[in-house]
């Protein structure tokens, strides 16, 4: 989607090129800028889509880290990357802001390849600092001089890295400098003036370098050294505790600043400029708003997060637009079966790891707040849990991303696989996402469940079928059990009553001869649309929901294998180990001959772009799957009226 930027109204801001041009501005012209930077996102993001309120929010932390540090040299790793906009602006590639998230566009996130100023890649919460400790540690090893600084926030703080990562910071001391930035959502401490003056004595190298002396001067009193040392900081750590809440970092080995004002740009660029050459790991505090400048963003933060591309006049403002689909999305038909299902079970619980919006679990959690459990960005935790729940009777739901339960993988294994136990993963964005990309592309989860014993592992093909997996793996499903549903809209098929679904029991769509195709999910609608095409150019193929990819049906599946020459298999997940493989297994085991072609994602990362022309470029929908086919079977696609 193009949009037509009238950069004459831009007048700082188109100026800027990269760091360096922020150098050469007058002190006025920061404020200014910062408020041009907003615009600019604002006008951007509301016309084409995109992460939005954490990018409101650091706007002035993001200028003044490349005005006070010398990027690309100095490094800046920024934690989660959808707060990664106004940094893209300006290092090289404001101009290349409208086509973010776009097919051939710039990524949302922060990547390597994109730009030498993007140090390392991002679209996981809680990285940071643990890579920011790592390039801090090959600095020394290969006697180099930069400034390491890692960017945490939006919520990324509720992670189990980043305190891990933390712990071993204050263990090798080594001069890293982590800015926490706190735009409500991990800690809400308190700011005042005497916070800030504080805050600023404590920067300051004047206060600094007579400390290092006060420090050193008790050496000499080998008898009371050791106790004035201990006197000297619990004085300097009581002040801390009083007017800050840093004593959590101060634990961990941090020299704790703040927290400061992250609108400020003055103070922002000042204590930066006294803290950068400080020694050891270093923790700024920088209070930011979500959304700020956009009273939408700042009013409904969650909702505003981020928004679609929006198809609107120019005059129209996002606030008008109606951004709930009529179809309900497969997240709000999973939220809803939730909600009636625990009205009656007082047993069933839900676990989400920071996305009970994302997931369809916030309405959920209004109603029944003592049963649905955010546990923050920390997946681990939040499957352990669920497992230790399931031990006393319970019948835990975890409400996760495909993508983000690669994070808890051992978690799946060891805790409940290994033990067996009852917990329903329902695994939200599986498959293609769209614009987020390569970093949320939800493509491995059939591969890495169907290798775990006593996994269970399902994939509807429409949202009554997703009630239905949900209340059998509920009630009579045994040991884990994970079911997969994309993002996006649902079909619209009509809602009924729950009903059991045969564990391990596939559905016969069509019955054909020959050629049988294999759908998993979302694609047995368009195989569907495939078998149509395929129809009017002679062929005629039996089409099965293989909605068990593990158990697979193997009394239909040893049937077709019997009867049918072809079998393809169509799944939008990896051919590394996915549902085909689990079909060529089976073929290779029973010494069938059958002709077997795998369709899925390729074994590669599959970079951002809409999912229709994700699909389009993979061969993934029904024109492509028909192309495929046919090109398979008749091998001559020139004459194919598709």
């Amino acid at each position: 989607m193009y949009v037509e930027i009238d950069w004459k109204k831009y007048k700082i801001l188109s100026q800027i090129n990269f760091p360096s041009d922020l150098k050469r501005l007058k002190s006025g012209e920061l404020e200014i800028l910062c408020n041009e930077l907003r615009e600019y996102i604002i006008e951007v993001v509301t016309n084409i889509g995109g992460h939005f309120g954490a990018n409101l929010g650091v706007v002035e932390l993001s200028v003044a880290l490349h005005y006070v540090f010398d990027t690309p040299r100095d490094k800046i790793i920024w934690d989660t990357g959808h707060q990664g906009y106004p940094h893209k602006v300006l290092t090289g590639r404001r101009e290349l802001l409208p086509t973010i998230r776009q097919n051939g566009g710039i990524s949302g996130f922060l990547k390597r390849t994109e730009s030498e100023y993007d140090t390392f890649g991002a679209g996981h919460a809680s990285t940071s600092i643990s890579a920011a400790l790592g390039i801090a540690t090959a600095r020394d090893l290969l006697g180099e001089n930069y400034k390491v600084v890692a960017v945490i926030g939006d919520g990324a703080l509720t992670g189990g890295l980043a305190f891990e990562a933390m712990n071993n910071c204050g263990y090798q001391k080594r001069d890293i400098i982590v800015i926490f930035n706190d735009n409500g959502i991990s800690i809400d401490p308190n700011v005042s003036a005497i916070s800030s003056y504080f805050n600023e004595i404590f920067s300051s190298r004047t206060v600094n370098k007579l400390r290092d002396k006060i420090w050193d001067a008790t050496n000499i009193i080998p008898s009371l050294g050791d106790r004035l040392k201990d006197f000297l900081s619990r004085l300097e750590g009581g002040i801390k505790s009083i007017v800050t809440p840093g004593m959590l970092f101060e634990a961990f080995g941090f020299n704790y600043f703040g927290p400061i004002n992250g609108h400020n740009i003055y103070k922002l660029i000042k204590i930066l400029s006294q803290i950068k050459n400080l020694k050891g790991p270093l923790l700024l505090h920088v209070m930011t708003e979500k959304g700020r400048g956009y009273p939408p963003a700042q009013n409904d933060s969650t909702r505003l997060h981020a928004i679609a591309r929006k198809e609107r006049k120019s005059t129209e403002s996002i606030e008008k637009i109606d951004i709930k689909p009529k179809t309900p999305s497969y997240s709000d038909v999973f939220g809803r079966a939730m909600s009636e299902l625990m009205s009656k079970d007082k047993r069933i619980v839900a676990i989400s790891a920071a996305m009970l919006s994302g997931t369809g679990l916030l309405p959920v959690s209004k109603e029944f707040p003592d049963r649905v459990f955010d546990v923050g960005i920390a997946e681990s935790h939040a499957v352990t849990s669920a497992a230790g729940m399931a031990t006393e009777g319970l019948l835990p739901v975890c409400a996760i991303y495909s993508t983000f339960l690669q994070r808890a993988f051992d978690q799946v294994v060891h805790d409940c696989a290994l033990q067996n136990l009852h917990v329903v993963f329902a695994l939200d964005r599986a498959g293609l996402v769209g614009e987020d990309g390569p970093t949320h592309h939800g493509v491995f989860d059939i591969a890495y469940l169907r290798l775990i014993p006593n996994m269970i592992v399902t994939a509807p093909k429409n949202e009554q079928e997703l009630r239905d997996l949900l209340y059998s793996a509920l009630y009579f499903y045994p040991g884990p059990v994970s079911i997969r549903y994309p993002r996006g809209k649902a079909l619209g098929v009509p809602i009924s009553k729950f009903e059991y679904i045969p564990l391990g029991k596939w559905d016969t769509i069509f019955e054909g001869k020959d050629i049988a195709i294999l759908a998993v999910g979302k694609m047995v609608a368009h195989s569907i649309l495939a078998r149509e095409l395929l129809l009017a150019n002679g062929l005629n193929p039996t089409l099965v929901n293989a909605r068990f990819i593990k158990p697979l049906d193997k009394d239909l599946l040893y049937q077709i294998a019997t009867t049918h020459e072809f079998i393809f298999t169509i799944e939008e997940g990896t051919v590394v180990g996915g549902f085909g493989s689990s079909v060529a297994e089976f073929l290779l085991t029973h010494n069938f001959k059958s002709k077997l072609e795998i369709f899925g994602i390729p074994d590669k990362f599959v970079e951002h772009g809409t999912q229709e022309e994700l699909l389009s470029l993979l061969e993934l929908d029904p024109k492509g799957i028909a192309h495929r086919i046919l090109n398979a079977v008749l091998k001559k696609a020139s004459v194919y009226k598709i």
